[in-house]
């Protein structure tokens, strides 16, 4: 392909676009990083790195032996220390994320009112009952997966498969319910379990007033696809986890706003 010519280089169309998906790469790789423990993997590894063509350039034999046996089972390595991450990537190649803001333009331009009306007939049984127990102080953990993994929910959950309602989520995180203990999973329109166990994250950069709750949403959100909104028992805070990340202090219409976008 024709490019622009320089004394010391050829730019040609197929190198932009080259850049641009890397640039591109990069962005969705460091959204998917920032803020979690990943981070400080890579900045470790990167030192190791350092180190390993500082002492091969120094020809310290014993020293750069150990690190080479390191860096030849990098891959694996990286595969290990990274599945979350990976696993999420890899999540949002496979629901063709590009293809649902495509359908989120079909629906603006066909029928956008008759979405956003299903959507807000969907979300507001949970924004009712989060209503509710904030008024009470009833601690509540409920996360939201567009796509229910059998294996990954069943093995630490009661299955339930019931129609979401204000009043069925408020009876499981009463206090005196069997079932409060845990979390809520909700796919497919459906309350689908109840009593859930799940991964904690090991993000240590986390305000000091979160406890399992908090981090069991923060966890799941890292680590599938999942949204989670949490209700504090302390202080019937409302907060909003999503990819790692957490909102505080979240708003009933931003709780609304953040549901029908990501529902």
């Amino acid at each position: 392909m024709k490019g622009f010519e320089f004394d010391f280089l050829k730019i040609t169309i197929t190198d932009v676009v080259d850049v641009v998906l890397v640039a591109v790469l990069i962005y969705y790789v460091y959204n998917l990083i920032r803020n979690t423990l990943a981070v400080n993997l890579l900045l470790g590894m990167f030192i190791v790195l350092i180190l390993w063509f500082v002492v091969d350039s120094l020809k310290m034999e014993l020293l750069s032996t150990i690190i080479n046996k390191f860096m030849n089972v990098g891959i694996i390595a990286l595969l290990i220390i990274f599945q979350p991450e990976i696993r999420r990537f890899l999540l949002l190649i496979g629901k063709n994320a590009f293809l649902q803001k495509n359908k989120a333009w079909w629906g603006y331009l066909f029928g956008r009112k008759d979405i956003e009306r299903n959507n807000l007939a969907r979300i507001k049984p949970i924004i009712d009952a989060c209503k509710s127990m904030k008024k009470t102080r009833t601690g509540a953990l409920i996360v939201i997966v567009k796509f229910y993994d059998e294996q990954f929910f069943a093995n630490s959950c009661e299955a339930v498969n019931a129609r979401i309602s204000k009043r069925l989520l408020e009876a499981i995180f009463q206090k005196n319910s069997p079932l409060h203990d845990g979390a809520v999973v909700i796919s497919e329109n459906k309350i689908k379990s109840a009593s859930c166990i799940l991964p904690l994250t090991d993000n240590d950069q986390l305000p000091p007033q979160f406890g399992l709750r908090h981090r069991a949403g923060i966890g799941v959100s890292e680590t599938t696809d999942a949204v989670a909104v949490i209700v504090s028992e302390e202080t019937g805070e409302i907060s909003y986890a999503k990819q790692g990340r957490v909102r505080m202090n979240v708003s009933f219409g931003e709780l609304e706003k953040l549901l029908n976008k990501d529902f």
